[in-house]
């Protein structure tokens, strides 16, 4: 029987507490990982904090654009050095820099916007089965005697409910590029949207992957398989409330050369479009299923 997990979700609240060094310049600490590899969701949400800590009127993030360069050592801390690209009459930019041992690590560009009005439309919301119906990440690591569930259980900070089946223990039966999933922090979280939208950039980028997996029957646990973020995309639509069930709406248009695309809409419980993510990553397997 599992113990029950200690505050998964307080740790990462605390990880994305950056500590300021001047104006333009933050540096934070890294959660644990099997891996031995900073996640990179971590960083990115990070990298949009100390952005977003350099605004001095009240713009959120509508987009970031950002590479990961490096592989981050999970035992050095990570400084965050941010560049003012403008500050316009309705948007601000701003690149920062994730640096370990003098060298960047992520390098992303944030685009914020001032509150305006404006055309407003969305596609809208596909109909699945509620999270209730779904089986919960939650209690299937909790209930799994191996230490990588172990892992997950006491530091998963969300709540995971694929709709056509997860991918942690075995491949998808149905060889697909499509994936729907609910995904909810396991407690409260801050009310502020920076801080909300930088939650959204922490949980997706564990599943952004996962269609290019389902469409070529792999899971996570298939063996000598080498995944890794190359690059990702946000817009935020709209207000988001991560501390209620969104929705993951995910499809991958391509896989070529080592490299598959991921794509996802998420949507609020009440159906509204909040956000559209896309990431390339690397997935490398020694041997290609026909």
């Amino acid at each position: 029987m599992s113990a029950e997990p200690v505050d998964p979700l307080g740790a990462v609240l605390a990880a994305l507490e950056l500590d300021r060094l001047d104006e333009d310049t933050f540096v934070g600490r890294s959660l644990p990982q099997l891996h031995g590899r900073v996640y990179g969701g971590q960083v990115l949400a990070q990298a949009l904090l100390a952005a977003g800590r350099t605004m001095t009127t009240e713009r959120l993030p509508h987009s970031v654009h950002g590479y990961f360069l490096r592989p981050g050592d999970l035992d050095e801390p990570i400084t965050f050095a941010v560049e003012r690209l403008r500050d316009g009459r309705s948007f601000s930019a701003r690149r920062t820099h994730a640096i370990q041992s003098g060298k960047p690590i992520l390098s992303m560009i944030t685009s914020f916007q001032a509150d305006q009005q404006g055309l407003d439309h969305a596609e809208q919301m596909p109909q699945v089965p509620p999270p209730e119906d779904l089986p919960s990440s939650v209690e299937l690591f909790g209930s799994l005697d191996h230490p990588v569930a172990q892992f997950f259980y006491r530091n998963g900070a969300f709540d995971l409910r694929h709709v056509e089946g997860a991918l942690f223990t075995a491949p998808s039966e149905v060889r697909t590029d499509r994936q729907h999933l609910w995904m909810r922090a396991r407690g409260p979280l801050p009310a502020g949207q920076l801080e909300q939208r930088a939650l959204l950039a922490y949980a997706c980028d564990q599943v952004m992957l996962e269609p290019i997996m389902r469409r070529h029957h792999l899971s996570w646990m298939t063996r000598e398989a080498s995944v890794a973020s190359l690059d990702h995309a946000m817009w935020w639509h709209r207000d988001v409330d991560a501390g209620d069930w969104l929705l993951y709406s995910q499809s991958s248009p391509s896989a070529c050369g080592g490299r598959g695309l991921g794509v996802a809409k998420v949507y609020s419980r009440s159906g509204e479009l909040v956000a559209t993510i896309a990431q390339e990553g690397m997935i490398r397997i020694p041997q290609i299923p026909s």
